[in-house]
């Protein structure tokens, strides 16, 4: 029997620890969500409207380069966030995302979250030091795959 909602944000990192009233607050945000294999769950540029909280499956992160079309940054898989720009103006998507595998997750309404944080700084803020080495995880893993792209182009001097 799946876990409820409720349930299962209590039990993500994300919201482990927190009060239970504060985690039945956030749950009024969260739907059940499902891809199949291939469908697109974020759009470069587009707006960004929702955290998800993949429970299966496995989505690609990719950066659209000029030339070279889109470039694999991530991988990530079950347990794991995906799309963080929601919370912060312009509130655009960065990355594409598409499901490699049949994915089920929690989606979290982004607008519905930026409106109880509003409501509830203490709570907005935890949830921003939760967030947080995320985001630092994510850019750290973009500065090494870009590292790893430009190592394999032809060398080049920097300073000219």
């Amino acid at each position: 029997m799946p876990l409820s909602i409720l349930s299962e944000l209590s039990q993500h990192p994300l919201f482990a620890g927190l009060p239970v009233a504060a985690v039945e607050h956030i749950s009024g945000c969260a739907a059940d969500v499902t891809f199949s294999p291939g469908d697109l769950m974020i759009s470069e540029g587009a707006h960004a409207g929702y955290l998800y909280l993949l429970r299966q499956g496995k989505v690609a992160l990719s950066a659209h380069a000029p030339g070279k079309g889109h470039l694999l940054v991530q991988t990530l898989g079950p347990g794991e966030v995906v799309g963080l720009s929601w919370l912060l103006e312009p509130f655009q998507w960065q990355f594409d995302v598409r499901a490699v595998e049949f994915v089920e997750a929690v989606a979290l309404d982004g607008a519905c979250m930026r409106a109880k944080f509003d409501a509830n700084p203490p709570l907005g803020y935890q949830l921003l030091v939760r967030i947080m080495p995320v985001v630092l995880a994510r850019l750290q893993q973009t500065r090494v795959r870009l590292l790893d792209l430009y190592n394999n182009a032809p060398d080049r001097d920097v300073n000219h």
